[in-house]
C-alpha cells in the first residue's frame, strides 16, 4: 500500500525532475541574502525611492499572471505580499531563454519559494512592484496550496475548516496570514510579562518537567517510565512546589513560564498541554499580589493591543486597574441564596443536589463548593473580578485567613466567566501543610483521582523555613484568548493536540494486476475512487464496466476497452 498522489502532486514531481534535469538544484544549500521585505517596500518606497534600486527579497509565489515575454506574480514573505514583474530578456539576457520560457512559465507553481533581485518601481496603475532582474529557485513545493480567491474585498474558497487548519498549521499560516497576528500578539504578551517581572527584580528559572510526584495542583497526571532509573515519573501538572523550594533557598522572587500537562478533558478552553506562568515573591501576601496582578495585566493589555480594552465575543473587557473584589461565600450567596459559611459537608452536598448540580460521594467539601461556584457563579463575571477567601478544603497549599481559620487567603481572577489567574498567601507552616496533604490522601482513598499526593521532600523543605510568600499562577493560553478575541484555545496554540490523522492509502499496481486488471487501467480505477482492492470488490461490476467506458471517453484514452466478461472476472 502507498499514499495516494493527486494529479497535481504527480505533475509537481515531474516538474521537480525537469528542474534537476536542467541542472537547477530545487533545494539549494547556499545562503540567499535578503535586504528588504514586502511590508518595508510597500510602506517606505514612496518616501525614499533611492533605497530600493537594488533589492533582494525572497518568498512564496502566491499568484501568477503568465503572459508572453513578460508576466506578473506575487510573492509572500514573513511580512506580507508584494507584486513582481518579470521580463524574459531581463532574466535571460543571452540567447538561452530557458529560465523564463521553461523554468518560470512551465516548471514553477503557486507555493514555490523563490528569491528575486532587482529594483522597485511603480506601475501604470500606481501599484508598487519589484522589477525582477534575477530569479533563483529556493524550494520546490510538491503539494498545491488551497486557493483562496479574493474579489471586492471578499474571500472565497478559504481554508477555514478548523480540523484542517489546526492539523496543518503550516498551511493555515501561509494561506491565512492574518492568523499570524494571533501568535505575534502571544509573543508580545510573554515579552511584556517577562519584562514586567525583570524590571521588578525577579528572576526567571526552570524546574523539572518530569517529576516523581505530581504536585502543586489537583489534577490527573500523565504517567511515563524512566528506563535508566526503572521508576515511574509524571509529567508536571504544576511547577509550584519546586518554585517554593527556591524561595526556601533564599531567592526573593522567582518565576517560570512552564509547559504543564493534565490528563483530563479537552474543550474550547482546555488543552491537555498548556502554558502557565507562576511567580513567587517572598515577604508578600495575597493583598499585595492582587494589586501586583492588576498592574501586570494592565501593562500586558497595553503591550499587546495598545489599550487596556479588549473585545471578546459580544463583550468589551477593560483590564485597567483596579478590579472588583468579592469573597467566594458572598458570591455563592448572591447567586444561589445559600450561605456556605459554617455548613457541614453533608449540608453542602444536599444544597448542591437541590440546585440540580451533579454530585457524588467521592466529593469532599471543597469539591462540592467548587461545583456550586462553577455552575452558579463563575459565568456571571465578565469584567476582571477577584474572587477571594476560598474555603480551606479547596486550597491545600494556601495559608489560613488571618481573621477566619475556616477560609484561606486565596483569590482567583475571573474574566468573561473563566478563571485566568490563581494566587495565595502561601502556606509555610510545615505541620499544617502535612495535615492538608493527609486530608488530600483521604480524598484519594474515596476515589477522587484529582487529589494531591504527599510530597515528603517539599515538606522537608518547609521544615527548614520558608519566609511569608505570595504566589500567582496565570493560564497564558486563556489570557491570550481574551486579548485576541478567540473563543477556542486551539486558535491560540500553534499545534493543538488532535486525534491521529487518517491516512488515505492506495493498493499497488501489482495488487490490481493480480486480479487480471491491465496495468494501464489501474490509474483510471484509482481516479474513479477505487484506491484499495476491498473498495473495488464492494462495487457493482456492471456499473464499474459502464463507468470505465465513460472515463475512457472523458479522458480521451487510447487504450483497449476490456470486455464485460473480463470486468466481471475481476470480481470473481
Amino acid at each position: 500500500m502507498s499514499t495516494v498522489l493527486s494529479e497535481q502532486e504527480q505533475l509537481r514531481r515531474q516538474a521537480l525532475q525537469s528542474l534537476i534535469d536542467l541542472g537547477i538544484d530545487p533545494y539549494p544549500a547556499e545562503e540567499f541574502e535578503i535586504n528588504a521585505n514586502a511590508t518595508d517596500i510597500l510602506e517606505n518606497y514612496d518616501r525614499d525611492k533611492l533605497n530600493y534600486k537594488n533589492i533582494s527579497i525572497a518568498g512564496r509565489i502566491m499568484s501568477r499572471r503568465v503572459m508572453g515575454n513578460a508576466s506578473f506574480f506575487e510573492i509572500q514573505d514573513s511580512s506580507g505580499r508584494i507584486q513582481a514583474y518579470i521580463k524574459r530578456d531581463d532574466i535571460c539576457p543571452d540567447e538561452d531563454k530557458t529560465m523564463y520560457n521553461i523554468v518560470f512559465k512551465k516548471l514553477l507553481d503557486i507555493g514555490d519559494i523563490v528569491g528575486i533581485k532587482g529594483y522597485v518601481f511603480t506601475t501604470q496603475t500606481d501599484a508598487i512592484c519589484v522589477h525582477v532582474e534575477k530569479l533563483t529557485v529556493l524550494s520546490k513545493s510538491l503539494r498545491p496550496l488551497p486557493i483562496v480567491k479574493t474579489a471586492e474585498g471578499k474571500r472565497y474558497d478559504a481554508f477555514t475548516d478548523p480540523e484542517l487548519r489546526y492539523r496543518m498549521r503550516y498551511v493555515d499560516l501561509v494561506v491565512n496570514p492574518q492568523n499570524k497576528e494571533i501568535f505575534v500578539k502571544r509573543t508580545k504578551l510573554f515579552s511584556a510579562m517577562r519584562n514586567f517581572f525583570n524590571d521588578a527584580g525577579y528572576m526567571e528559572v526552570e524546574t523539572p518537567v518530569l517529576q516523581s510526584i505530581p504536585g502543586g495542583a489537583a489534577a490527573r497526571p500523565f504517567i511515563t517510565h524512566h528506563n535508566a532509573l526503572d521508576m515511574p515519573l509524571y509529567l508536571r501538572i504544576a511547577n509550584e512546589l519546586y518554585l517554593k523550594r527556591l524561595i526556601v533557598g533564599g531567592f526573593d522572587g522567582v518565576y517560570e513560564f512552564s509547559k504543564n500537562f493534565r490528563n483530563e478533558g479537552m474543550d474550547r478552553t482546555h488543552n491537555p498541554e498548556f502554558t502557565a506562568m507562576e511567580i513567587y515573591v517572598a515577604y508578600k501576601d495575597y493583598n499585595w499580589m492582587m494589586k501586583f496582578t492588576e498592574q501586570l495585566l494592565e501593562h500586558c493589555a497595553i503591550a499587546v493591543n495598545g489599550t487596556t480594552k479588549a473585545t471578546f465575543g459580544e463583550h468589551e473587557i477593560d483590564f485597567r486597574a483596579p478590579y472588583k473584589r468579592i469573597t467566594m461565600a458572598d458570591s455563592i450567596k448572591e447567586f444561589t441564596g445559600f450561605d456556605i459559611t459554617g455548613k457541614s459537608e453533608q449540608e453542602i452536598f444536599e444544597a448542591a443536589k437541590g440546585m440540580g448540580i451533579p454530585v457524588n460521594n467521592t466529593m469532599g467539601k471543597g469539591k462540592l463548593i467548587d461545583e456550586i461556584f462553577g455552575e452558579k457563579c463563575e459565568g456571571k463575571y465578565i469584567q476582571p473580578t477577584f474572587i477571594t477567601d476560598y474555603p480551606k478544603e479547596m486550597s491545600p497549599l494556601t495559608k489560613k485567613h488571618r481573621d477566619n481559620p475556616e477560609i484561606t487567603e486565596r483569590f482567583e481572577l475571573m474574566v468573561c466567566g473563566k478563571e485566568i489567574a490563581n494566587a495565595y498567601s502561601e502556606l509555610n507552616d510545615p505541620i499544617d501543610q502535612r495535615e492538608r496533604f493527609e486530608a488530600q490522601m483521604a480524598l484519594s482513598a474515596r476515589g477522587d483521582d484529582e487529589a494531591m499526593f504527599i510530597d515528603q521532600d517539599f515538606l522537608r523543605a518547609l521544615e527548614y523555613g520558608m519566609p511569608p510568600t505570595s504566589g500567582l499562577g496565570i493560564g497564558m493560553d486563556r489570557l491570550i484568548m481574551f486579548l485576541t478575541n478567540n473563543a477556542s484555545i486551539q486558535e491560540v496554540l500553534f499545534f493543538p493536540q488532535m486525534r491521529p490523522e487518517k491516512i488515505v492509502t492506495v493498493a499497488s499496481t501489482e495488487d490490481y494486476v493480480a486480479l487480471g486488471i491491465p496495468a494501464e487501467w489501474v490509474p483510471v480505477l484509482q481516479k474513479m475512487g477505487f484506491n484499495t482492492i476491498p473498495e473495488l470488490k464492494e462495487a457493482n461490476p456492471n456499473k464499474v464496466f459502464n463507468d470505465l467506458g465513460g472515463m475512457r471517453k472523458k479522458m480521451k484514452l487510447e487504450i483497449t476497452m476490456p470486455t464485460k466478461d473480463e470486468v466481471l472476472a475481476w470480481f470473481a
